[in-house]
């Protein structure tokens, strides 16, 4: 039952999740360009993750669905029960007693399977939709913010195929939009976690529509 067990760990993980856990330093820009140009850079899936906002509704998220990853496993502690007593009994059943211990247990791991295939779907899709509604209102705070203070150019630093190699720490504005966000949007920020070391959950590797 190691399969069973890794996608209810894989479950219980937030799926997702690590990359939102601190905000990465950008890397530092090349020789700025002989015009009037002001560029900055924003890891902007960092930005959206780490509001109070966003920090809030994905903690609710994983909350909403700890009844069901206690389901999930125990259903696999199930199956693995069922199959360490059918390998321990083995000897003493009949042919007929082992098909249908046998079967029995494989109906069992093919409906877990289904279920965690269901669950992971259907979380997967509510992040989703949470990253993009916040994502939308994280880009029109960025936007001011990026008017505001000049800027002419913002580039996105999260994406994995980014065109920035260099960049100075000084253009990066991720902080301070977020920042911006929280005063605006009111959120509180979340209280301590008692698990530090508890990993935080990714936004998801879609950007927000262009505006």
């Amino acid at each position: 039952m190691k399969r069973s067990l890794a996608l209810v760990a894989t479950l219980a993980s937030g799926m997702v999740l690590g990359a939102a856990a601190q905000t990465p330093a950008a890397p530092a820009a090349a020789a700025a360009p002989a015009t009037s140009s002001k560029i900055a850079v924003i890891a902007f899936q960092v930005a959206v993750a780490q509001t109070n906002e966003g920090q809030r509704n994905f903690a609710d998220l994983e909350k909403k669905y700890d009844p069901k990853r206690q389901q999930l496993k125990t259903q696999s502690d199930e199956v693995d029960t069922l199959t360490k007593q059918l390998q321990q009994q083995s000897a003493t059943l009949t042919d007929a007693e082992r098909t249908a211990r046998a079967n029995a247990i494989d109906t069992k791991k093919k409906q877990l399977d289904r279920d965690f295939q269901d669950t992971q779907s259907d979380f997967q899709q509510e992040m989703q939709d949470l990253y993009n509604t916040l994502a939308s209102k994280v880009y029109d705070v960025m936007q001011a913010y990026a008017e505001k203070e000049g800027y002419t150019l913002v580039l996105d630093v999260s994406q994995q195929q980014s065109p920035v190699l260099f960049a100075s720490q000084a253009t990066n504005i991720t902080k301070p939009v977020i920042d911006a966000y929280n005063l605006k949007s009111g959120v509180p920020a979340p209280p301590p976690s008692a698990d530090v070391d508890a990993p935080k959950p990714a936004a998801p590797a879609t950007p927000p529509a262009s505006h």
